[in-house]
């Protein structure tokens, strides 16, 4: 999400920087390609005073109007920086949350250390995004106390994420899915917070359905015969062509849920579990159901993969107009610029319509 904001195409022109707190990634080259600067502080336990130094004097180099921090090392980070920059008052500092309730998971004591520290010196910033109304509601709980706690839904770049029949073709005969039978996808790293035991347990009350687990270290899971483990994939919206349904079977810690949506853009109807922002994406296009519920999961697919041909096409239609209404990229990339460039009630008025209508 944060690549996709830098570099989307806007009709006014923003400068714009990305600090990265470590080296290298995934996405630094596409950031570069962009035309975007990007500085590496190459973080290390036994260097973290040094780079808040360095990025102290980035901080009076530059001095930036505003500075997004992303993530919780990242908000506690940048504002030491920005306060030893000398321009705190010069500079106004978003922190961002972007998950829900992560405390309850098995994380380390460092993590928790620095969320409970994010906690109490969330009122020194000048306000907090959070991605989901559900981590806005979780962070409150746990003592975040910002002077503004906005909500900026992720956006999904609808020009990449959407159905493409070609691509469908093309994917399912390099998976060997046949004509006419039903593929079902999840999407997600081996995580504890994904639950991947309760898609195996969905697979296989199903051997008549193929699967896909997809997502760092899903080739090494164990897997019913009908279920596919691809690993790490870097052709997800052919991926999206291919299938048939999502299935996201998150137990915790989800704030917006990207697979679920993009999916959705995709014209891939979704049965996610109710964390974080599901219900919110889905609304009235597929079923939400309580966590690790295979049961649940099982009869709602069974529904899904019942329905005539006509329903189907009506489904994927629903899907993707849900996201372009309400979660597209353009709407997301508008209230990051306006909170940054200072117009707060821009950002409140651009922010999704908060809709609970789940299936």
């Amino acid at each position: 999400m944060l690549t996709s904001l830098v570099t989307a195409k806007r009709g006014t022109t923003i400068r714009q920087c990305v600090v990265n707190l470590m080296k290298g990634g995934a996405f630094s080259q596409q950031i570069r390609a962009a035309g975007i600067p990007l500085h590496e502080l190459d973080l290390k336990a036994t260097t973290a005073p040094a780079a808040v130094l360095r990025l102290a004097s980035l901080i009076r180099q530059i001095s930036p109007h505003a500075i997004q921090s992303w993530l919780y090392y990242g908000d506690l980070i940048s504002m030491a920086a920005l306060y030893l920059s000398g321009r705190r008052r010069q500079t106004r500092l978003y922190w961002s949350v972007r998950c829900s309730d992560i405390t309850r998971s098995g994380y380390s004591a460092r993590l928790r250390l620095s969320i409970a520290a994010c906690a109490r010196l969330s009122r020194f910033t000048n306000g907090v995004v959070a991605n989901s109304f559900a981590g806005q509601r979780d962070h409150l709980k746990i003592g975040y106390a910002p002077p503004k706690f906005f909500v900026i839904p992720n956006g999904i770049d609808t020009s990449q994420f959407r159905p493409e029949s070609g691509l469908r073709t093309r994917v399912r005969a390099e998976l060997n899915i046949p004509d006419g039978s039903a593929f079902v996808i999840h999407v997600g790293r081996v995580d504890e917070m994904k639950d991947h035991a309760t898609f195996m347990k969905v697979a296989a009350t199903l051997p008549e359905i193929r699967f896909a687990a997809i997502g760092r270290g899903t080739e090494n899971l164990q897997a019913p015969p009908n279920v596919m483990r691809l690993g790490a994939r870097g052709d997800m919206p052919a991926i999206y062509s291919a299938a048939d349904y999502l299935i996201s079977t998150s137990v915790f810690g989800e704030g917006f849920p990207n697979v679920v949506a993009e999916a959705m853009a995709t014209g891939v109807p979704a049965i996610g579990t109710d964390v974080g922002d599901a219900r919110e994406i889905i609304g009235d296009t597929g079923y939400v159901v309580a966590p690790a519920s295979s049961a649940n999961i099982v009869e709602s697919l069974r529904r899904l993969v019942k329905e005539p041909e006509v329903r189907r096409k009506e489904r994927a239609a629903m899907c993707r107009d849900r996201i372009l209404i309400n979660f597209s990229l353009d709407r997301a990339v508008a209230s990051f610029d306006a909170l940054h460039l200072g117009d707060d009630t821009s950002v409140i008025l651009r922010g999704a319509t908060k809709q609970s209508d789940g299936a």
